[in-house]
C-alpha cells in the first residue's frame, strides 16, 4: 500500500514589520522541502486573515477551530506546522500556544521559550544567570520613560549604545546612539515597533552567527559565519539588501570556534529549544564571547545564514528539514 504523505504547513506572514521577509522565508522553505515525502502548503497569517495557497494558484480559508481547509471539496488537516514568522504571533509563543491547544506538532520551541527569546531584555537576564556573557542593558516601558534619565543611561550603559525594540525583530527600530542628544528620537523610533525598548551597551569586536539543531539521535552545529558590514551596524539594509559581507567559515581561531560551538549547544539545552535556531555573538578583542540574540525562527531564503551554513557543512536543506519534522513523530 502506498504510504500517505504528511501534510506540512509552512506558516508565514505575521503582524510585524517583517511580514514580507517572512513570505520570502516561506518560499525558500517550500523550495527546500522534500516533495516526494511531504505534501507542502504555504499558510499566510495576517491578523484575522488566515489562508492557504493551493496548487492551482487559488487560496482557501483556514478554519481556526482545527487549522483545516477545504481542497477539492474535501476537508484537509495538517500533520505538522513549520513556523517561519519573524515577529508576532509566530516568534513570541502565541501561535505555539494555539498549536498546543489543537495538538499540532510544530517546528519551533514551546510557548515559554518563544516568549522569552522574543523579549531580548528578559532573555539576557535569564541567560546571565547561567554564566552566559551578555551586554549590560536598561529596559524602558512606554509611558514610563521618565523613570530612566539620559544621565543614568550615559552613566550606566555609556556611549555609544544601541536603542532597540525589546520585543520585536532586530531589523526595524534600531538605532546606534553616539551622544545623549540622540537618545530621545531613538527611543521614539524604537517604540514605534514595541512598547518596551532596551538601551544596550555597545560591544566592539567581530560579529558572528551560528546555527544549530538537535534531534533525539544527534546534535548538529553548523559552520560559523562572520558578518562584516560597512553600515553602522547589521541593520535591515545589511540583512536584506546585500550591504554586508558574509564569510563562512568565520575568520576566527579554532579555539574560539570550539568555545562558540560549546556555548551554542549549552544555550540550546538551557532553553530546551526545538528545531533549528541561530545565535548571534560578538567576539571582543580579548577573545570574550558575548551573546547578542537567539533567533528561533531564522530567515530561510536561499541566501539566508542557515541555508548558507548548511551548504558549507556539506549537508542538504532537504535532509535537515526532514530531520526536524520527523523528530516530532
Amino acid at each position: 500500500m502506498k504510504q500517505l504523505k504528511r501534510n506540512i504547513a509552512i506558516v508565514c506572514g505575521g503582524d510585524s514589520s517583517e511580514h514580507d521577509v517572512s513570505l520570502r522565508s516561506a518560499q525558500g522553505l517550500y523550495s527546500f522541502f522534500d516533495k516526494e515525502r511531504y505534501q507542502v502548503y504555504i499558510v499566510d497569517i495576517k491578523g484575522q486573515d488566515w489562508h492557504v495557497e493551493l496548487p492551482d494558484g487559488t487560496t482557501a480559508r483556514i478554519d481556526r477551530n482545527d487549522f483545516s481547509f477545504i481542497e477539492n471539496g474535501e476537508a484537509r488537516l495538517f500533520d505538522y506546522a513549520y513556523i517561519t514568522i519573524h515577529g508576532t504571533p509566530g516568534e513570541n509563543g502565541i501561535l505555539q500556544g494555539y498549536f498546543d491547544l489543537i495538538r499540532l506538532p510544530y517546528s519551533t520551541s514551546g510557548v515559554l521559550v518563544e516568549a522569552m527569546t522574543f523579549d531580548k531584555f528578559v532573555l539576557n537576564q535569564y541567560l546571565r544567570g547561567y554564566g552566559v556573557a551578555v551586554a549590560d542593558s536598561l529596559l524602558i516601558r512606554q509611558g514610563y520613560e521618565q523613570l530612566v534619565s539620559d544621565e543614568e543611561i550615559e552613566r550606566r550603559i555609556g556611549m555609544p549604545c544601541f536603542v532597540k525594540p525589546a520585543t520585536d525583530g532586530s531589523s526595524f527600530g534600531v538605532s546606534k546612539v553616539k551622544n545623549a542628544d540622540q537618545l530621545a528620537p531613538a527611543i521614539r523610533k524604537a517604540m514605534m515597533e514595541s512598547p518596551e525598548i532596551m538601551v544596550e551597551q555597545y560591544l566592539e569586536g567581530t560579529e558572528i552567527t551560528i546555527g544549530i539543531y538537535k534531534t533525539h539521535e544527534k546534535s548538529v552545529t553548523l559552520p560559523i559565519t562572520e558578518v562584516v558590514t560597512q553600515n553602522e551596524f547589521f541593520d535591515y539594509d545589511a540583512k536584506y539588501n546585500g550591504q554586508v559581507k558574509e564569510i563562512t567559515p568565520a575568520r576566527i581561531s579554532e579555539d574560539i570556534a570550539r568555545r562558540v560551538r560549546e556555548i551554542t549547544s549549552h544555550i540550546y539545552d538551557i532553553l530546551h529549544c526545538n528545531g533549528i535556531i541561530r545565535i548571534d555573538y560578538i567576539i571582543s578583542k580579548d577573545g570574550k564571547i558575548w551573546m547578542l540574540e537567539v533567533n528561533t525562527t531564522p530567515g530561510m531564503t536561499p541566501t539566508s545564514f542557515i541555508p548558507q551554513q548548511v551548504k558549507a557543512a556539506g549537508l542538504e536543506m532537504k535532509d535537515v528539514l526532514t530531520d526536524i519534522v520527523e523528530n516530532q513523530f
